[in-house]
This record gives C-alpha cells, sequence and structure tokens, in this order.
C-alpha cells in the first residue's frame, strides 16, 4: 500500500479491483476552504478506458509491481500481434485494439517493452519514436529553402516529409503519434 500523495507517473495502481497505469498525478495544495487532493489519470489496463480520479493525500491504495521485460515482435496473425520472451521463448499476443495506430510502425525484430504481473503480460509500453529505413526517395534538391523537405516512403510503407539530405536507404528517426521526421540515425 502506498500513500495516494506519493503515486508518480507511470505506476500500476489498483483501485475497486482493477488495474490502472498512471498517466498524470497532481498534488494539489489545499486552501483555508478546500482539502488539499491528489487528481489522477488513469488508464485501465484491461479496458484502456480513461478516468478520473480525485485522492485525498492520506488515502492509500494498492501499489503493484510490474516487471518490464525486453521483448522482441515477431509476427501478426490476423488481428493478433505476437512477441517473444528473451528468455523462455514463450509467445505471447496483444490485440491490434491494444496496439492502435502503432502497428503500422511495427516490423518484425522490433524490441517492445512488455509489463509482466506474475508472468503474464499485462501492458505494452509502445515508444514514442520509431526508427524506420528510407526505401524510396527522390534526390535532393538544391534550394536557398534550407528547410525544403521531399516525400519519402519507409520500409513499412508510409511515405513522410524528409529533408533534402535524406537518400534511400538512409534510417530515420520518427515521431509516431504525429507521423513527422525528427532525426537521421547513424548506422
Amino acid at each position: 500500500m502506498v500513500l495516494a500523495s506519493e503515486i508518480r507517473n507511470g505506476n500500476t495502481i489498483k483501485i475497486n479491483d482493477n488495474l490502472y497505469k498512471v498517466i498524470s498525478a497532481e498534488h494539489k495544495a489545499g486552501t483555508a476552504k478546500m482539502q488539499s487532493s491528489v487528481h489522477l489519470k488513469l488508464r485501465n489496463i484491461e479496458t484502456h478506458t480513461f478516468t478520473e480520479q480525485r485522492l485525498h493525500p492520506e488515502e492509500r491504495v494498492e501499489n503493484i509491481e510490474m516487471e518490464t521485460v525486453s521483448m522482441e515482435y515477431i509476427y501478426h496473425d490476423g488481428n493478433d500481434y505476437y512477441f517473444m520472451h528473451p528468455q523462455t521463448y514463450e509467445q505471447f499476443s496483444f490485440t491490434k485494439e491494444r496496439l492502435g495506430n502503432f502497428t503500422s510502425f511495427m516490423t518484425p525484430g522490433m524490441k517492445m517493452k512488455v509489463e509482466l504481473l506474475e508472468d503474464k503480460p499485462i501492458d505494452i509500453v509502445l515508444p514514442k519514436t520509431v526508427d524506420l529505413k528510407v526505401t524510396s526517395t527522390g534526390a535532393g534538391v538544391k534550394s536557398d529553402h534550407g528547410s525544403a523537405m521531399k516525400p519519402a516512403e519507409l520500409e513499412n510503407g508510409i511515405e513522410i516529409q524528409v529533408p533534402q539530405f535524406i537518400n534511400s536507404g538512409d534510417m530515420v528517426r520518427i515521431d509516431v503519434q504525429t507521423q513527422h521526421y525528427l532525426d537521421r540515425v547513424s548506422k
């Protein structure tokens, strides 16, 4: 058990027999008329729905210790995406609904962090960026504008805009949320 005032972003807690991932924990100081409180934004690990909760700072909740293991994405079959545990070679799956739009960025061999509770996969930590190879892009054009961009197709089939100096075969870092180029990755 942990005090509500000790809850931090990323913690996994149990409230009313449900497991929640803490998205944000905001500690509000009290005033003369209002008591202090802890405002939590939570994601239900099982249903993937979001909720908010206000707790008194002295209230106790169950803190769940999760084991995090880097697993390798190996393949998908219909709606299920399979990952392999590096020590036991056991395979686990997550549904397309759980992975969301991130499935378009997944390539076999990609390492992702999976959270386990009693050796059972409970949640997956989706990266904010991915490194992908440029499969095709046009030749760079010299211009007065250093910020000129050109289209490039990535190994996963997504087309994005990249700077003129990027060539086919280069590895680039992409922001998953915005699908924008961030940086060229050295080989």
